[in-house]
């Protein structure tokens, strides 16, 4: 998916630090020079091929120790053999092969980590994409299997709130299939997989493609707390809309027609591959701010959301990875993105009162994400800086690990994990896709290295197996062009097409000789971390004397929050749009409206906008029917004594198999309004477990959206809270809303979902 805008941005390259005599990658936080890893007092160097040793200590008092040495223990001979010139990179590259032989499991699946039990949707199609389709064939396509549903339905990893919607990145299961299809070409697996990827795109077309987005969590980044403000619920997070959940169902949605082309379906082909390029449009006019020349990392709010400036890499990667943007917004973002000392982190500005784990954070497999979206935009020191943040945790800590700290580069967050799964995955593909640039096209294997000049080398990969043949491999040179391509001897005329078939014969000795080009320089956005200011914590403030003296005024409300320290100013939102900048902490809403506020650093940096508070025109309306306790045999945690929190009579009950629960209302008048539902779930806790209860709402039999009733605690019944909010249009006069499970809003429990409704919440702008 190719697209032809063209972008001009002005900016300007800043300095890069001098590298000593010797360096290959130099930051203000590490060297690497020759064979050694050299971060302060600390050094890691490889003493052979085989072995990593380091004298890094972590953080005192840390549980989780750090290994000092590195030696292989397992048989990788039947895999790709590295041989360079430079031994610490042949090191890292054969202890991730290591790692790699200790992720596969008895069952032959792939581990997620060595914390980290099980097959996870996200975690193994990941690393499926970046290195394990063609490494692990087998244990990708076992792996991917486990995580389809009986209903032949992708599964939805448990996140916030009880796994899909409020979490919907299942479908980069959707890519990692037909990476493998493409690594493979076994035709019988691209018939499996076509349904499972239909049926799970049709239920999200009807559930999270809202409004020219897809709603729900940001991908992998799965910890609430850890990248949304505090006030935001995980309904609110279903609401949001991420980037970076949008760029892999735009991926997913291109992949379905490209395989219902191949299966000849010409419809489906079609059908999909207009809404890929309709969704990727509208992605693109919502996230893409041109004065930081980066994409916005999500929506978020309640009637009127806005956006989350921060920059965030794994989608903004992804976006350039599968040419989801025109050219030059790809460079620019590869010179745009901060880049800290240690690496790109997850997002950028962090979140200053939150330990790190996605917060202040930099995961490797993301830097390699990072470091293949440079190569692919030509951005030679964003490669190198990338290819960096990885190789140095690797050797100072003798392991794949989980996660860094970005403040100085140690394990120490909040969960760590050593042989992690796609860390290891994507420290295999720098070597793999970018230096030898082995690409997989359902036409053949094709070639095409990107090797920066500080990386100049003769290279060989040895015993590399593409479709049953052998394929050695040898890179020479540097640069982004290839001189010339030999197989088996003969000189091969289009470098540019596949250089092994798609059905080969016998074996394959590959000789690369690039071009020694220069590059076109590019620069790297080196920043130091930095840590955006407090929320506004905000409330609506009836003033009865000012409002007395102004009765012309109905809306008359102070709208106030609490000052934040080190501030430069704040930002006043009235329906999502500023109307004010304040140093003050009170402005008096003169307006119906919903209102937010943002605090503002000297340096520009802007907090999170505080929760939306209103002073909307509010009616709410009972159930037709209503209990006081609950039936359903689909209740995972009774609750502890009669429920009680309930505003009316009573409640309404719905699970699988009750009627749609009634609302008959009157509008007072033509005009838009806001929908909600007071609700309450105590099938399981918010942060894990899969009950998110899901309903489809009719105004008069039209349906106008999903509401989601996501869990708020093990037996939390008197625990009330709201759902996402609709916007509607009603005409004057009586209507019916009704809420309805369809067959699409089937969870990923499939046992429970179900959930008390208390009232319908009517808003009028």
């Amino acid at each position: 998916m190719k697209h032809k805008l063209t972008l001009t941005l002005g900016v300007l390259a800043l300095a890069a630090p001098v590298a000593a005599a010797g360096d290959i990658i130099a930051t203000d936080a590490y060297r690497w020079s020759g064979d050694s890893i050299i971060q302060g007092e600390f050094k890691a160097y490889a003493p052979s091929d085989t072995e990593i040793v380091s004298d890094y200590a972590a953080q005192p008092h840390y549980f989780m120790p750090v290994n000092k040495v590195w030696k292989l223990r397992n048989d990788i001979s039947s895999y790709p053999q590295l041989r360079s010139s430079n031994r610490l990179h042949n090191a890292i590259y054969n202890m991730g092969l290591d790692e790699m032989v200790n992720a596969v499991e008895p069952d032959t699946t792939l581990r997620t980590g060595k914390e980290w039990a099980g097959v996870w949707t996200r975690d193994v199609s990941y690393s499926i994409i970046l290195s394990m389709s063609y490494l692990q064939p087998e244990a990708s396509k076992i792996s991917l299997m486990k995580k389809v549903t009986p209903t032949g339905r992708i599964v939805q990893d448990t996140g916030s709130g009880g796994a899909w919607p409020v979490s919907s990145d299942r479908m980069i299961w959707a890519v990692a299939a037909y990476e493998l299809y493409k690594v493979t070409g076994d035709r019988d697996w691209l018939e499996q997989i076509y349904p499972i990827i239909k049926n799970s795109i049709e239920d999200d077309m009807e559930v999270t493609y809202v409004d020219g987005g897809v709603n729900g969590e940001t991908s992998f980044i799965d910890w609430r707390e850890q990248s949304y403000p505090k006030w935001m619920q995980t309904a609110d997070i279903y609401a949001s809309q991420a980037q970076n959940t949008g760029a892999v169902h735009v991926e997913a949605l291109d992949i379905l027609s490209r395989i219902a082309a191949e299966l000849g379906k010409k419809d489906d082909a079609a059908k999909y591959g207009d809404l890929a390029r309709s969704l990727n449009e509208s992605l693109i006019e919502k996230f893409w701010m041109p004065e930081k020349g980066t994409m916005a990392m999500y929506t978020y709010g309640r009637e009127y959301p806005v956006i989350n400036p921060r920059s965030e890499t794994l989608g903004q990667a992804f976006a350039i990875i599968y040419d989801q943007l025109p050219d030059s917004m790809a460079a620019a973002i590869t010179e745009n993105v901060p880049v800290t000392p240690y690496g790109p982190p997850v997002f950028f500005p962090q979140i200053k009162d939150m330990p790190p784990y996605h917060n202040n954070a930099l995961w490797p497999w993301v830097a390699s994400y990072w470091v293949l979206a440079n190569a692919h935009a030509g951005n030679e020191e964003g490669v190198m800086e990338g290819i960096g943040s990885v190789f140095r945790p690797a050797a100072l800590f003798t392991t794949n690990k989980e996660n860094l700290n970005l403040d100085n580069g140690d394990i120490a967050t909040e969960l760590n994990s050593s042989n992690m799964l796609w860390c290891l995955a994507g420290n295999l593909a720098i070597t793999h896709r970018v230096l030898f640039g082995i690409r997989f096209e359902t036409d053949g294997l094709h070639i095409k290295p990107f090797v920066p000049e500080a990386l100049a080398d003769t290279r060989s990969l040895e015993g590399f197996d593409y479709r049953g043949s052998k394929v050695n491999i040898t890179v020479s040179g540097y640069g982004n062009e290839v001189k010339s391509i030999t197989v088996n001897g003969k000189q091969v005329k289009n470098v540019n097409g596949p250089i092994v078939p798609a059905k080969p014969k016998g074996n394959y000795d590959i000789v690369v000789t690039m071009a020694d080009n220069k590059i076109a320089p590019m620069r790297v956005n080196r920043t130091a971390n930095v840590k955006a200011p407090l929320t506004p914590l905000t409330r609506l403030a009836h003033d009865a004397d000012v409002a007395a003296a102004n009765p012309s005024a109905p809306y008359l409300n102070t709208l106030q929050w609490n000052p934040i320290e080190y501030i430069a100013g704040y930002i006043v939102l009235r329906d999502g749009k500023p109307v004010a900048r304040t140093r003050e902490t009170s402005f008096t809403a003169t307006e119906p409206g919903v209102y937010q506020v943002i605090g503002v650093d000297s340096d520009g940096v802007e907090s999170f906008a505080s929760e939306p508070v209103n002073n909307l025109t509010t009616l709410r309306v009972q159930p037709s029917s209503v209990a006081t306790a609950m039936k359903s045999a689909e209740v995972s945690y009774q609750p502890d004594g009669a429920i009680s929190g309930f505003t009316g009579a009573g409640f309404a009950e719905t699970d699988q198999g009750t009627a749609p629960v009634v609302f008959d209302i009157v509008a007072d008048g033509d005009g838009d309004r806001f929908i909600s539902l007071r609700y309450a779930n105590g099938n399981g806790p918010v942060n894990t477990e899969n009950k998110c209860a899901i309903r489809t709402v009719m105004v008069d039999g039209v349906k106008v959206g999903t509401v989601v009733m996501p869990q708020r605690g093990v037996g939390n019944w008197n625990d009330w809270g709201m759902t996402n909010i609709l916007p509607v249009f009603l005409t004057a006069g009586p209507h019916k809303v009704t809420i309805e499970m369809m067959p699409y809003d089937e969870n990923m429990n499939l046992a429970t979902n179900h959930a008390l409704i208390d009232a319908l919440i009517i808003e009028q702008p």
